[in-house]
């Protein structure tokens, strides 16, 4: 997320700026290309989109469910200020109509579930599905250990040929960030 050591070093020389200005920097580029994915009005609890920022150079991963969503993601994202390349390796999901119902039959179960009404009247539901030929992904944030564990619970109950949860809490996405 923050820039390496070495290119940090070589922005300290080529521009004199302090050590944490590049830091800062990306960090700000890092906040921009977050606002701008969740701006993206085709965003959705299907897709899964990550972001690396070093030195100004923005690398995309993750999934989505349309072609146009990978393009038009890596476009927004380019037309930040301080951006200097964008590295789109976002991929785009198989077109299966067994995925698409099991996508809808599961995010109907979490976000129906009385544990996960707040979560999905968010603007942004943190809790997003991803499935990929029958096989699904839970990602995002969730407030404790036992929502996190209840999201895994029922999504596994559709019969999914496997079910990773990569849902994090609060507290580790919190630890996280302050050991950056």
């Amino acid at each position: 997320m923050f820039a390496k050591v070495a290119a940090t070093f070589i922005v300290i020389v080529a521009m004199g700026a302090p050590a944490w200005a590049a830091d800062r920097e990306d960090l700000q580029i890092f906040q921009d290309v977050s606002r701008q994915v969740l701006r993206y009005p085709h965003f959705t609890i299907f897709d899964s989109i990550r972001a690396d920022v070093d030195a100004g150079v923005v690398t995309l991963s993750g999934k989505v469910t349309m072609p146009y969503k990978r393009d038009a993601i890596a476009t927004r994202v380019a037309r930040i200020n301080g951006v200097r390349e964008v590295r789109n390796e976002i991929t785009v999901l198989p077109v299966s109509q067994w995925d698409d119902e099991l996508r809808f039959r599961i995010a109907r179960a979490i976000y129906g579930n009385s544990n996960f009404w707040t979560y999905g009247a968010m603007a942004n539901p943190p809790i997003h599905i991803v499935v990929e030929n029958g096989r699904v992904t839970l990602e995002g944030v969730v407030n404790s250990n036992v929502d996190r564990m209840l999201a895994r619970s029922i999504a596994s109950s559709f019969g999914a040929f496997s079910v990773t949860n990569n849902l994090k809490t609060d507290a580790e996405v919190t630890a996280e960030l302050e050991r950056l």
